[in-house]
């Protein structure tokens, strides 16, 4: 499991495929400049249901992760995960779709992803 840490304050773990996935979305909206609202569930032990956080340029952001290898990247996957982190929702964790060997997202496997 791999740790996403928002302004020092934020601290949350998600696994290292996913995370990975994320932070290059993450990367690609501040490169433009997109601030954008970033949402996940909690652990159901924690007590608490929901966080989210606004993540502009200026946001304090790191990714750890624990295993020592880069994730394989789903270009389906992170396609369904840009696409959801340019709704009012925001980016959140949509199901990974089957990877294809061209990288093309059909539309109503992004569609299915929205929570």
């Amino acid at each position: 499991m791999g740790r996403f840490n928002y302004e020092n304050t934020v601290k949350t773990e998600f696994n290292d495929r996913l995370l990975a996935h994320l932070q290059r979305v993450v990367s690609a909206k501040l490169r433009r400049g997109e601030p954008f609202l970033l949402s996940w569930r909690e652990d159901p032990s924690t007590g608490m249901g929901r966080t989210s956080v606004w993540i502009n340029p200026h946001s304090a952001l790191s990714f750890t992760y624990f295993g020592s290898r880069q994730p394989s990247i789903n270009p389906r996957w992170l396609e369904a995960l840009a696409y959801a982190a340019n709704q009012q929702t925001g980016l959140y964790a949509v199901p990974e779709p089957p990877a294809d060997e061209n990288g093309h997202v059909e539309r109503e496997l992004v569609e299915a992803g929205r929570g």
